[in-house]
């Protein structure tokens, strides 16, 4: 049998479209042969594989399979081998033989040699053009040391003409909480230059002296609530924005162009389905930002699909919105019914509420609410309004305030129970709030990288005992807390595989500690599979659609070169070994190794 290949380099989006077209495949001896059959053909065949339909049912709240799961005690097992799909959705999942009677003429086969076939993956919680600007930006991430940071900017500098702004990223600000550089040797070492370096989750920044002058901060200054401006023992800044106060660099960097922004978006949409991914939730698009996912889908340009969640803090797009209503059905590749919005900081910048001190800062609880600019009038409009709100709550006080906040809007308004609220992070909560979130039929969006990155400070911030209650993916499990997976790029590394390893071990990409970290919140295989697919699709209403692979569902599909229910529940160290193969969103391969 002949099998559909691609080259050595991996294809995505556009550039497929523009440059590569699969041949088709005759399975039978003799040109033009087909099968006779009373069947319509389908466009495609994908054949020779371990499929994985997700059609059981869930397991478990601690992780035990369904008794209808193709899993005994042998292992897991595929309960498919082909997928047939016409005009975008599946026609047919069984075995291989079944499947040749959906092969005709112009049917294309795709044989993937024994690979494995899942329902598409989601990342649930994203900020696109973050990841496609990044890619661009100097890269600091796991520098550890402020002259290493210093020197790639110095190198960089060296290409740039004199009076550019230079962006960087990705050190990480939870880590260097207690030993925040001053700009002292970023200024002497690159003075002709504005430089902001942004920490890896977004919630401090590090300026030059000469972006701090763009910028027009000095002793003077007083920090946006809910931010802080760093200041030295004679009152000058010293270059660190904490929280809030990064809007201040954000501002004073020149606006990017609309077409800027659209190669931004789509460079950062291919890396993503290069990477497994059939859809992302955007979490928090702003006017610009939605202007530009409209135009890409009215094109045709969207490589993969986006639920749009709007920024909740931008009103006059809220508004827009509240007056032509959430998108009822997905009938494009943009669907927008949720917004964002932000209650507290991040915890390892400080920001994060909590209901008692930082064990590592007495005296300090951190920033929320009103105080961080949550808009608690207009979120709760678009909640009566039908809209989804996610919310970004990290410490336990910032989650409690957020659930009470919940609560008081569904007395107001008892229909907006009904559209599946989410709190992204639920990063630390008090033991008494667990149950709320069932009660509340809250989703708890969460991300299994955050906890193996977070490890070596968060019990610092949060002592022994309160750090039990963070992180917490079992424990929202065994309460019957729907679960959605994500990376919050490009806060977290999106592979795939690092997500899936992070929720099964607690291991980091080292696989260190040996027994993972809190190994009690552990997710099983399955389930790290499902929270970022069949549970990802619950938690954007679209369970109807995709999530699983069944005939009539969308032909989202990832296609893997090891089986990550295999190898994660035996082997799960050699998870990182494993490669996309193939990604298709409505039946069209956007990427081919």
């Amino acid at each position: 049998m002949l099998t559909v290949e691609g080259g050595s380099q991996g294809m995505t989006g556009a550039s497929w479209r523009r440059g590569y077209t699969i041949a088709f495949i005759l399975l039978l001896a003799g040109i033009g042969c087909s099968v006779e059959s009373d069947v319509e053909p389908a466009d495609v065949l994908l054949v020779n594989g371990r499929v994985y339909t997700f059609t059981w049912d869930d397991p478990a709240p601690d992780g035990t399979p369904a008794p209808n799961a193709p899993f005994d005690a042998e292992g897991w097992h595929p309960d498919a081998e082909a997928v047939a799909i016409r005009a975008g959705v599946i026609a047919f999942v069984g075995s291989r033989d079944e499947a040749e009677a959906y092969r005709g003429r112009d049917t294309e086969i795709i044989d993937v040699d024994g690979a494995t076939i899942m329902p598409g993956f989601v990342d649930s919680h994203t900020h696109i053009a973050g990841l496609g600007a990044n890619l661009e930006r100097v890269n600091l991430v796991d520098v550890t040391a402020e002259e290493e940071m210093v020197e790639r900017v110095a190198r960089r500098a060296t290409g740039v003409e004199p009076g550019e702004w230079i962006i960087g990223w990705g050190w990480d600000e939870g880590a260097w909480a207690d030993r925040y550089p001053n700009n002292r040797l970023l200024s002497q070492r690159v003075p002709d230059h504005p430089v902001v370096l942004r920490g890896l989750h977004g919630f401090a920044a590090l300026l030059n002296q000469k972006a701090l002058e763009e910028a027009g901060i000095t002793g003077e200054t007083e920090a946006p609530v809910g931010g802080e401006i760093r200041v030295d023992w004679a009152g000058e800044p010293t270059g660190i924005l904490i929280n809030n106060a990064t809007d201040l660099a954000d501002e004073a960097i020149p606006v990017i162009t609309q077409e800027i922004l659209e190669a931004r978006v789509l460079t950062g949409l291919e890396a993503m389905a290069a990477s497994g991914y059939v859809a992302i939730h955007e979490a928090g698009a702003d006017a610009d930002l939605m202007a530009v996912f409209e135009k890409l889908e009215r094109e045709g340009r969207l490589p993969i699909r986006i639920y749009a969640m709007l920024r909740g803090s931008d009103e006059p797009l809220l508004r827009e919105w509240l007056e032509r209503g959430h998108d009822s059905e997905p009938d494009g590749m943009l669907y927008t019914r949720s917004v964002k919005a932000f209650y507290d900081g991040a915890l390892g910048s400080r920001g994060a509420k909590l209901l008692e001190d930082y064990s590592d800062l007495p005296g300090h609880t951190g920033v929320s609410g009103e105080d961080y600019g949550f808009d608690e009038g207009l979120i709760e409009e678009m909640m009566a309004a039908g809209f989804q709100i996610g919310t970004h709550a990290i410490g336990d006080a910032g989650n409690r305030e957020t659930l009470d906040f919940i609560e008081w809007v569904f007395e107001e308004h008892p229909d907006a129970r009904n559209s599946r609220h989410r709190i992204e992070h639920a990063q630390v909560v008090h033991p008494d709030d667990f149950e709320r979130f069932a009660e509340l039929d809250l989703i708890a969006s969460m991300e299994p990288p955050h906890a193996v990155e977070d490890k070596t400070w968060a019990e610092d911030r949060l002592g022994p005992e309160r750090v039990k209650g963070a992180y917490a993916w079992r424990t929202m499990r065994l309460l019957g807390v729907p679960l959605t997976f994500n990376a919050d790029l490009p806060g977290s590394d999106h592979d795939i595989f690092y997500g899936l390893h992070a929720a099964i071990t607690r291991r980091d990409k080292e696989i260190q500690p040996p027994g993972g970290w809190h190994p009690e919140q552990n997710m099983s295989a399955e389930e790290a599979v499902r929270g970022y697919s069949v549970w990802s699709a619950f938690s954007a209403f679209l369970e109807g659609y995709t999530g699983v692979l069944e005939p009539g569902r969308w032909a989202d599909i990832t296609v893997f070169d090891i089986d990550p229910l295999v190898v994660g529940s035996t082997r799960p160290e050699e998870l990182f070994d494993g490669s996309v193969l193939y990604t298709l969103v409505g039946g069209e391969v956007v990427y081919l190794r």
